[in-house]
């Protein structure tokens, strides 16, 4: 979460341990910021093979400056490296003999081309990680929320529009009765992503949700396309409940509303836009807006009583349903229980996923938890539970009380009970319905705001959003401004274009996160961190004797140089590190820094997933592949998937007994990747194409003023210039030479081999 020790020039040494690396600077503290790179291993001067570093790595993006002054290393066998200088001017300055040959002109144009130092620096921006506060426990929000207060806000956040249209919606046009085995898979799908959220919601507890968590663990821009998407998915969220809320409360008036509508304003022909305008879905929303603008506490009380209203209609319909049904709506003679087969049932489960977006709401408020390190994961249990049994029992007490052909998707349970003759029973199923709606559009409107928040207190947004209101200690102008335009959404947008959008950034969502544990479970802790607790014994001093087989550390480089002078099995193994018992067969994985191997292990997982759920959904439709070609190339991915998974898992993590973590690290959260990634897949191309227009917008954005306004930007610190050189000698002594470098007032024509303080450990 935060940065790696590194920085220092290390030589390239059998006595030396790969971590060596990653030295701090003495006298500096250690910097915050994207981890570091590993060094460029290159040919040194006489042919020896060194590590050395790019002005780019230890110039602006690390110490401040391109002005680099002296470098030099020195192998064990004792061979000086003939030291090299960078100018005032940097890199450009030493201008190659074939540049000065081939004439001015094309010089010109070199200078107009990107150096590599300056790419370097651009992708280090674009991947550093969020620096978290040593007291994450401290904000400007107001921590009032109990684990009751939060699992109802989850429980109002899923069970909502989605219980009373998508289930209606679903079984009649993708599923059928196996609308129950799409919200079975949504569920347990949503379960893994559920898990990840919990442990980083303990972990981190600080608004921002999937946002948060990537940018603490993967990268800024990734972070930032999450939050783009998360935004979009609360705005697209609250507009649909908002037109199912609508939908359903013209139902019960007879469509008069709709049809007034249409006769005096007139109707529109445009595709992915509502054949009318709702005013009142957008009346609604701007009413819930002002609610919401009163506080975490008004808020919390609204939605326990819309809360409580939604579990006595649920369990209303779930009595009433089983009494009215009738098994022979599942049989043959109406289409039977899956009539769109296995493809149908994929596609509808793609869709349920609007019903389970709601849990993430607990994350995006465990700023304003009382204790959130317990009650994040308990509210987010409790209330996935409950969402869940409750969709598949409703929806199968709906295919059995009539034929799932005939549903109205508008109002599928209030029609139901319509037609079987409970007039009334309809009337208080919409009644209720319209009170479970709220909860939701109180969820959206709550959440969507501290994502905002989030983002501009990072300087990743505008920092306007970043405002909290001093009295009511919520972002006032965020909840006035998307409430708005959730409000202009609901008011042309249909509704299932505006599902169909939202199942996609979620899924993306849970992905990242997925990905972001994996990546943060086998990362080393945050620099300058407490690792042990309170009272524990120090540090060992620094021990000599080379001949007696002991470890040497040396405390003033690093909290943990180790040289390999004793048995490794028997060495404290750090996250990230190879495991003993596994060093012996993969040796070469372990001269890397930790959490690397593991990195790239989890982009190549992400690949293969992608590539094999690629396989599986376009392999026979699509592609038209041979059968020999299709068998290979599923267990060539599938082959690339289970040894990356592989490579994860014979590396240490971290282990925490004071906070939630999930279990089956890494297999729960590739598992979540991989069924994530088929889901999305599963998605219509027209979706896909409105989402990539979406995420051009967010990078337009975020170049445009993120990158340049990220507060991350601020905590580069400009230090002194500052040259290192490190000797190792065959005794396993080790010799660090400092050497502070001023500005020269005319370029030097050499480097002076002058050292002006000099310290042996």
């Amino acid at each position: 979460m935060g940065t790696k020790e590194g920085g220092g020039t290390a030589a390239a040494t059998r006595g030396l341990r790969g971590s060596l690396r990653h030295l701090p600077l003495p006298g500096t503290r250690p910097l915050p910021g994207p981890r570091r790179p590993p060094p460029f291993r290159g040919a040194g001067p006489g042919g020896a093979e060194s590590d050395r570093i790019g002005s780019s790595w230890i110039g602006s993006g690390w110490l401040g400056s391109d002005r680099i002054g002296s470098e030099q290393v020195r192998s064990s066998g004792g061979r000086r490296g003939r030291p090299r200088q960078v100018s005032e001017q940097g890199i450009a300055a030493s201008e190659p003999s074939s540049c000065r040959r081939a004439g001015p002109g094309a010089c010109r144009m070199a200078r107009w081309l990107p150096r590599s130092a300056d790419l370097t620096r651009f992708c280090q921006k674009l991947n550093r990680v969020k620096t978290l506060e040593d007291d994450m426990m401290e904000t400007s929000f107001n921590r009032c929320l109990s684990t009751i207060d939060l699992t109802l806000l989850g429980i109002g956040g899923m069970v909502g529009s989605g219980l009373y249209v998508l289930t209606g919606t679903v079984a009649k046009e993708m599923a059928g009765p196996a609308v129950i085995v799409s919200f079975i898979i949504a569920g347990f799908a949503s379960l893994l992503a559920a898990l990840c959220y919990a442990e980083f919601g303990a972990r981190v507890p600080k608004t921002g949700s999937a946002y948060m968590f990537t940018y603490v663990s993967v990268g800024e821009i990734w972070a930032f396309l999450i939050g783009w998407n998360v935004l979009l998915e609360y705005m697209i969220g609250g507009a649909a409940v908002a037109r199912a809320w609508s939908g359903y409360l013209d139902s019960i008036f007879n469509h008069k509303i709709k049809n007034f509508t249409e006769t005096h304003i007139g109707t529109w022909q445009v595709p992915f836009l509502a054949h009318y305008p709702d005013f009142l879905a957008a009346t609604i929303l701007l009413v819930a807006t002002a609610f919401i603008s009163f506080g975490a506490k008004v808020s919390s009380w609204l939605n326990h009583v819309f809360s409580a209203v939604s579990i006595g209609v649920i369990l209303f319909i779930l009595i009433m349903g089983f009494v009215l049904a009738q098994p022979k709506n599942w049989s043959a003679q109406e289409g039977g229980f899956a009539p769109y087969g296995l493809s149908g049932i994929m596609a509808g489960t793609a869709t349920c996923f609007y019903a389970f977006v709601g849990f993430d709401v607990i994350a995006a408020s465990s700023e304003e938890a009382r204790n959130p390190q317990k009650a994040v994961p308990r509210a987010i249990a409790f209330s996935l539970g409950l969402a869940t049994g409750a969709y598949i029992l409703v929806s199968m007490v709906l295919t059995l009380m009539v034929p799932w052909h005939t549903l109205d998707p508008d109002s599928a349970l209030a029609d139901a009970f319509y037609r079987r003759g409970y007039s009334w029973a309809g009337f208080l199923v919409a009644t209720g319905s319209i009170c479970a709606m709220n909860t939701v559009l109180l969820s959206n409107l709550f959440s969507l705001p501290r994502i905002v928040y989030a983002m501009a207190e990072d300087g990743l947004f505008f920092q306007v959003f970043s405002r909290v209101h001093p009295r009511t200690q919520v972002p006032v102008i965020g909840i006035v401004v998307f409430g708005f335009l959730m409000a202009l959404l609901a008011l042309v947008f249909d509704l299932e274009a505006l599902v169909q959008f939202l199942s996609i950034g979620t899924l993306l969502a849970y992905t990242f996160v997925a990905a972001s544990i994996i990546v943060l479970r086998f990362q080393q802790q945050k620099a300058g961190a407490p690792t042990q607790p309170a009272g524990s014994r120090p540090s060992p001093e620094p021990r000599e004797g080379p001949a007696t087989g002991e470890l040497k550390e040396y405390e003033s480089f690093s909290d943990k140089l180790q040289l390999v002078d004793r048995d490794k099995s028997k060495e404290h193994r750090e996250p990230g590190q190879l495991k003993a018992a596994f060093e012996p067969y993969l040796e070469f994985l372990s001269d890397f820094y930790p959490g690397e191997v593991v990195t790239v292990a989890v982009v190549t997982l992400m690949v293969s997933a992608v590539c094999l759920c690629s396989i599986l959904v376009f392999g026979n439709t699509h592609l038209h592949l041979p059968t020999w070609s299709y068998s290979l190339l599923l267990v060539l991915f599938s082959l690339g998937f289970l040894l990356s998974l592989l490579l994860i898992w014979v590396h240490e993590q971290q282990h925490s007994t004071q906070t939630f973590q999930i279990p089956l690290v890494p297999l729960s959260p590739a598992l979540s990747i991989v069924l994530n990634i088929y889901l999305m897949l599963k998605l219509s191309y027209v979706t896909w194409l409105r989402f990539t227009v979406w995420l051009i917008l967010g990078l337009l954005v975020y170049f445009g003023y993120g990158i340049w306004h990220s507060k991350e930007n601020l905590r580069e610190p400009q230090l002194q210039r500052v040259s290192a050189h490190y000797v190792v000698f065959p005794s396993g002594s080790l010799e660090e030479t400092v050497q502070a470098v001023q500005p020269s007032p005319q370029p030097a024509a050499g480097l002076p081999d002058t050292d002006t303080d000099e310290a042996k450990r």
